[in-house]
């Protein structure tokens, strides 16, 4: 399974398969996060040692998701998965961040018709359920709900595990036989999407209202130089500085409140 510049290694195939498999169940249930794009894309790059790919590709793809939630039964691209592979791909045949990232969209597209199936073969395990509740076997019926997880949780890992064994050949020949215009195109196109992401972010932002800090924080970046944690310091002061004096406007009005409504009796 040999690829570019590196080869994967079975353990490396079980971790990530096992990571898809938790980070699904994580999602719904203990919420640790693993969940998240990025976390995916830093698990990926820690395992296959290319962390710095790995943290780019799940970062992109992490603006992708903002302000996107699967409510209910919807279903929405898993760019979780996503991260994954395209992480792992990006690292496996050396063509850098921008060339995950462009495979990685489509992967998290693709998966939207896996969740669905998982979703609906789910529904044995609710009925069964639904049943057991009936009848009055409620510790059968828990277990049920706890079977579920195994369908939703398989149709991640299935996805991953085929994919980094069977896949490699695929990216092999995709990356020798596609054309350096294309390829370029890709990478360009990949370079665009955090951009993009940005923008999916502002729009569900008041970004009307808070305008002005949304042109210190672009003049800080774009024309003072100031790295990100700087930006991001100076934006958490501002921050206090308006929670501050919103307070105090608050508790002013509040006396001003009780100043009127104890005139109001001394009158009476």
């Amino acid at each position: 399974m040999e690829v570019g510049r590196m080869t994967i290694q079975w353990w490396q195939i079980l971790l990530l398969t096992l990571y898809a498999g938790f980070a699904f169940y994580d999602g719904n249930n203990t919420t640790f996060g693993t969940v998240k794009p990025t976390m995916a894309g830093f698990f990926a790059g820690l395992v296959l040692g290319d962390v710095q790919t790995g943290l780019i590709v799940g970062g992109t793809l992490n603006l992708l998701v903002l302000g996107i939630g699967n409510f209910g039964g919807a279903s929405i691209p898993d760019y979780m998965t996503g991260a994954l592979l395209g992480s792992a791909f990006a690292i496996q045949s050396g063509q850098g961040a921008e060339f995950g990232v462009t495979l990685a969209i489509p992967i998290g597209l693709l998966m939207i018709q896996l969740d669905i199936l998982a979703r609906f073969s789910n529904t044995f395990f609710q009925h069964k359920a639904e049943k057991l509740v009936e009848e009055g076997n409620y510790e059968a019926a828990a277990r049920m709900n706890l079977f579920g997880i195994i369908p939703q949780s398989l149709s991640r890992m299935l996805p991953v595990f085929l994919a980094l064994v069977f896949g490699s050949a695929f990216v092999e020949l995709v990356v020798n036989n596609l054309p350096m215009w294309l390829m370029n195109g890709l990478k360009t196109a990949g370079g665009i999407l955090p951009s993009l992401g940005i923008a999916i972010l502002l729009r569900y932002l008041p970004v009307s209202k808070n305008i002005s800090y949304l042109i210190l924080g672009f003049v800080l970046a774009a024309y003072l130089k100031v790295p990100v944690l700087g930006v991001a310091l100076i934006g958490l002061a501002a921050a206090i500085l308006s929670y501050q004096s919103e307070k105090d406007e608050t508790v002013q009005a509040a006396a001003a409140n009780t100043v009127i409504a104890g005139g109001d009796m001394g009158d009476e």
